[in-house]
């Protein structure tokens, strides 16, 4: 990547700490970036306290939008005594850091305090009635409406929006005894009734519970006469479709005098969120037929819609529609569209969907990035990343940083990783950074743990996917008691699981031969912490028992598990087979892993394998066999190694590289002794040749070839790294051990399933893998 960047992963993580001691310090910024500390002097004799505190406003309104709601209150303090006026620019900044926060606690205490100003002022001529309006929605936005009650009857002047806000809070809170007296005191507060304050009412109603205060409100509205037009029709329409009265508010659409797309939308959102996705569908279908003119937003729905069904055809019907009616243009449509083909696997539509949009924003970007990243074109998403990131000409966004980290997490590029890491330092987007989890797993698939440690503790408050990336993070690496740590110290934080979250813990315990806490893990997910096993779960408890040899157990579970077994089910029951030499058991799994998947060649191997390891020659040949009448292919291993900035790869019986010749050498000194010939084990490296072959290329295999070369190329006290693309093999498993024992070497090795530390002759995984 570049652009003027020159940071090295260690400056990155320690600009990103020290940005993170500022947020948690005692200072501030103003608009030049100085640095205003929290500690400024008040003393009435300072000269800018004199011209009326503007400087300790403006810090007031630095430590309240940086959430430092307990400081700006001791600064209050202050400023009363040094007898300067809080303006109410000030008092509205604190209240929006409330908000922000769900903090009634410090929006009482401002509260109090601009009250008391007012009180000692004797007027409130200064306060703008929009500012008691803000305060009255903050107590009701944080559930506090005891508090918000006695804040409105207070209120020396009640607009509308005044009504408007607390009758509203207590019909979505589902008080409707409140809400109705209060609607009913409006009627005689002087007020007339303007239609508009139904039009909010109507608005501010939007979930199941408040059904029956729209009813009563509805049959006021035709008491008084203001249903008789469409753009009422159409508002209670909307209200009786986000409180899921579907019949209402068809009923109501079919009695307008002109179909209303406003409102016709407004229903098909709703069928959508209730997931009526045929009504929503024939929905759409009355729109085109009664020739409703639809706008950009309709077919925004439309096309998630399309998307979450991942129904291609009737996309595609669609955005024939769309470019009949010459709206492939519009970012609002196009982008759309774009995220349509990438959630589909047709990124070539999506590239010519985007290539059609006049001036594409940097959401339009973000579908086109991600869409690469999520079917697996990493090149392409990093190639559009950074040549936008050269041009400026779209302003970049946090998403599109998440999907560039979850590309490097892909390939295993530390580099690139951690100059997008640094990136988004300088650009500022650290803090609103959406991938502070991406990050974690970017550093922990890269090999460095400790970097993924440093920025997981950078998080302010981590979320459940930050804790979840940490816990993967110290699977992948084999360290089940650091998973399961930061397991327990995500529950002492209140902070409750997921599914994928046990996802990782059932890893860390499979990779670790944690079978009785795996069981206590499963056996917990939904009595203690409310979350439903799924298949996955059920796969890596099968994944468990078959690691620790525990056959007999996975095979029970496969059967009396409430799933239907997937391909994943048998295949972790075929490995552990196939490690533990069960054939019977074996073979029963591998055909029932054929019949769900008869192309997965890692079925073929196993099964090869298995019968290698009982001499079964001609079954082994059969097994060869059908792998060639289906013409079985899958990626060339390859295996990659980083030195200096440079990567380095290697493939089977690679000999191009510079250095072949001192590679091949090195691999004879080692001494590594050859497999016999009666156990030839097949791996993935070997589909495509000849067992005649296999033995000669044993010390071939790419990993063995980037292993030589570190040995030649890397420090004697820096550990050697290796990523590759595929599983490895148990021969080249059995070598990276002779190696780091004979030449006292660490070694590091991440393939398709974990990450492996040999040293001293042994490694981490201690043989599960």
């Amino acid at each position: 990547m570049t652009g003027g960047l020159s940071l090295n992963p260690s400056q990155v993580l320690l600009v990103s700490a020290s940005l993170n001691k500022v947020k948690t310090s005692g200072g501030s910024y103003n608009n030049n970036g100085m640095m205003i500390p929290s500690w400024v002097s008040l003393k009435t004799n300072s000269n800018m306290s004199k011209k009326g505190g503007d400087l300790e406003n403006m810090h007031l309104v630095s430590l309240s939008k940086q959430g430092k709601l307990s400081e700006a209150h001791l600064f209050l303090d202050q400023m009363d005594q040094a007898a300067l006026i809080v303006t109410y620019r000030s008092y509205l900044s604190l209240f929006q850091s409330c908000a922000v926060s769900k903090s009634s606690q410090y929006a009482k205490l401002f509260h109090h305090h601009l009250t008391a100003h007012i009180n000692n002022t004797s007027s409130n001529a200064n306060i703008p009635a929009f500012l008691f309006d803000y305060i009255l929605k903050v107590f009701c936005d944080c559930g506090s409406l005891s508090y918000a009650h006695n804040v409105f009857d207070r209120m020396p002047d009640k607009t509308f929006t005044s009504w408007d806000i607390i009758i509203s809070a207590f019909a979505k809170q589902g008080d409707f005894r409140n809400a109705l007296l209060l609607f009913s005191n409006m009627q005689f507060s002087g007020l007339h009734l303007h239609p508009q304050i139904f039009f909010w009412l109507f608005k501010s109603i939007s979930n199941p519970s408040c059904l029956q205060l729209a009813k009563q409100l509805h049959s006021y509205v035709i008491r008084v006469g203001y249903v008789d037009n469409d753009s009422m029709a159409t508002a209670i329409a909307n209200m009786y479709a986000k409180c899921r009265f579907f019949e209402g508010a068809e009923l109501l659409i079919d009695r307008m005098y002109e179909k209303n797309v406003v409102a016709m939308t407004g229903l098909m959102v709703a069928y959508v969120q209730a997931g009526n996705n045929y009504d929503a569908f024939r929905l759409f279908s009355t729109m085109v037929l009664a020739g409703v003119q639809l706008d950009e937003f309709v077919f925004s729905i439309t096309l998630k819609l399309c998307t979450q069904l991942e129904d291609m055809e009737m996309g595609q019907q669609i955005h024939a529609y769309i470019a009949k009616l010459g709206l492939e243009p519009r970012v609002t449509v196009g982008t759309p569209l774009v995220d349509f083909y990438a959630k589909c696997a047709s990124m070539e539509s999506a590239r010519i969907a985007f290539s059609r949009i006049i001036e594409p924003n940097d959401v339009s970007w973000h579908a086109l990035i991600s869409g690469y990243c999520q079917n697996g074109e990493v090149g392409e998403c990093i190639r559009t990343f950074t040549s936008l990131r050269r041009s400026n000409a779209v302003l970049l966004n946090s998403f599109m940083y998440t999907s560039i980290l979850q590309c490097c997490s892909a390939v295993a590029d530390f580099s690139l990783g951690t100059q997008a890491h640094g990136d988004a330092i300088k650009r500022g987007l650290v803090s609103y950074l959406h991938g502070d989890s991406a990050m974690v797993t970017m550093y922990a698939k890269c090999g460095r743990l400790d970097y993924a440690y440093q920025v997981f503790e950078s998080i302010g408050e981590p979320d459940v996917v930050a804790w979840t990336s940490i816990i993967a993070g110290c699977a992948y690496h084999g360290h089940a008691s650091e998973a399961l740590r930061f397991f327990r110290r995500m529950q002492a934080c209140g902070v409750g699981p997921n599914a994928v979250t046990f996802i990782a813990v059932l890893t860390a315990c499979s990779h670790s031969g944690l079978v009785r806490e795996a069981e206590q893990y499963l056996k917990a997910m939904s009595s203690t912490y409310g979350v439903e096993p799924t298949i996955d779960h059920y796969d890596c408890m099968i994944d468990v028992y078959a690691r620790a040899g525990l056959l007999d157990k996975a095979y029970e579970l496969i059967k009396s598990m409430p799933f239907q077994p997937d391909a994943m089910s048998w295949k972790s029951l075929l490995g552990g087979c196939s490690v533990h030499r069960n054939f019977e058991l074996g073979k029963i799994a591998a055909e029932e892993l054929l019949r769900l998947d008869p192309k997965d060649i890692g079925a073929y191997v196993l099964m090869f394998n298995l019968y290698i390891s009982y001499g079964k020659w001609n079954e082994a040949a059969d097994v060869r066999r059908r792998m060639a009448e289906r013409d079985l292919r899958k990626e060339v291993g390859c295996s990659w190694i980083t030195i200096k900035g440079q990567v380095h790869r290697f493939i089977v019986g690679d000999r191009y590289h510079p250095q072949t010749e001192a590679i091949y050498s090195k691999l004879n000194e080692l001494k590594f002794p050859r497999t016999k010939n009666e156990h030839v084990i097949l791996s993935e490296d070997d589909v495509g040749n000849n067992l005649s072959e296999r033995k000669e290329q044993l010390l071939d295999h790419s990993e063995t070839l980037a292993i030589a070369y570190g040995l030649i190329s890397v420090p004697t006290d820096t550990a050697i790294v290796i990523f590759k693309n595929l599983r490895a093999c148990k021969d080249c498993h059995d070598f990276a051990k002779h190696v780091s024992g004979i030449t006292g070497r660490e070694i590091v090795i991440r393939d398709s399933n974990r990450f492996h530390h040999f040293k001293s002759g042994e490694c981490s995984c201690g043989d599960y893998w």
